[in-house]
């Protein structure tokens, strides 16, 4: 039995189990072997031969951004409609075969915007989905059980364990809080599918099983998740104030050309850059040639974003801004920047 066959069996095991305290343990045990599975899917073939045609692009703007969705949602137009790259669109599935790139122009940031072919149930097993943020066109649920499936969490974070392999001394378990759904007992089921017999485990969160599978596992890829649903033109009101409330979603369309604008500006919001403005002594800032930064960033970031040497020759800046309590502000390199800072360096 091939790997795909025995992840069936495992998926369709899990589908007929009842979830309760009877069967916890079963269940725990049934993941982690699929997980397992999964991950032995994802490694590249040890067989000789020609490598399959790939489609990476090298990354380039302030931020990445990949459209990923099944065939004829409307990618394509999207991004011939927000960017100055024509990407073949039609009526009829797969149009784009391979992945085109373009550049969004929005508030000084260049913001590159990735066209990925659409991809169909299972295709998601390819490594090259993961991203830095992804848009989703429709079929939300299906989009993500296959993301997930290869270790991609949309909008969560790494869960709160710590986990460390020991040389011998067993197993070594505590929390922090209460658990209510993971006992030591599994614990120890799901460390001995993996062959790991002796670990320290704490967790510091209420964590589900899957959840300490990912820690296990250690190759998930966390990252923001925009719901983009295009088309909505052609559905009942009702329907476009029920999409528009759920989480992380924008309607849209691109065909009369709807809602765009909050679609960026919710857009910049979810990849969470800023703009920082600087300026000469003496002179006015030059707002025509913003640094796009990361929100957090320090000033220690924006001196190595000017050039590599300048935090070394740094003595101290001159912030006006939101970030500060008065205008101008003398700062050091510590201090955070927010967006819309004007700063001035002053080298020793």
């Amino acid at each position: 039995m091939g790997i795909l066959e025995k992840i069936a069996e495992i998926e369709k095991e899990i589908s007929r189990t009842q979830k309760n305290k009877a069967t916890e343990y079963h269940l725990g045990l049934l993941k982690a072997k699929l997980a397992k599975y999964r991950a032995q899917l994802l490694e590249p073939s040890k067989s000789a031969g020609a490598k399959g045609e790939g489609f990476d692009v090298m990354k380039s703007g302030d931020a990445r951004v990949a459209l990923i969705g099944f065939p004829s949602v409307g990618k394509s137009t999207f991004l011939s409609l927000m960017t100055s790259t024509e990407s073949e669109s039609a009526s009829y599935e797969f149009t784009t075969l391979t992945c085109i790139p373009g550049v969004i122009e929005y508030k000084g940031a260049n913001i590159q915007l990735l066209d990925l072919p659409g991809i169909i149930e299972g295709a998601a097993q390819d490594r090259r989905y993961k991203q830095q943020i992804l848009f989703i066109f429709f079929f939300r649920e299906l989009l993500e059980k296959e993301l997930e499936s290869v270790g991609i969490r949309l909008n969560r974070t790494k869960p709160n364990i710590y986990f460390k392999p020991k040389k011998g001394g067993g197993l070594s378990y505590n929390s922090t809080v209460p658990l209510t759904h993971c006992s030591e007992k599994l614990v120890q089921l799901i460390l001995h599918e993996y062959k790991i017999f002796n670990a320290e485990v704490l967790f510091r969160e209420d964590s589900t099983p899957d959840e300490f599978i990912d820690v296990i596992v250690g190759n998930r890829v966390y990252m923001p998740c925009l719901y983009v649903y295009n088309k909505v033109d052609q559905i009942s009101m009702e329907e476009v104030d029920r999409l528009a409330r759920r989480p992380h979603s924008v309607v849209i369309s691109c065909g009369m050309k709807l809602n765009l604008d909050y679609l960026l500006e919710t857009l910049w919001e979810y990849l969470a850059l800023i703009c920082i403005y600087t300026k000469k002594r003496g002179e006015r800032p030059d707002f025509n040639d913003a640094i796009i930064m990361r929100r957090g960033a320090s000033v220690e970031h924006v001196c190595h974003r000017i050039h590599r040497t300048l935090a070394s020759q740094f003595k101290y800046a001159l912030v006006w801004g939101t970030s500060t309590k008065y205008s101008p502000q003398r700062v050091g390199l510590t201090h955070i920047m927010e967006h819309e800072d004007v700063i001035q360096i002053v080298k020793k």
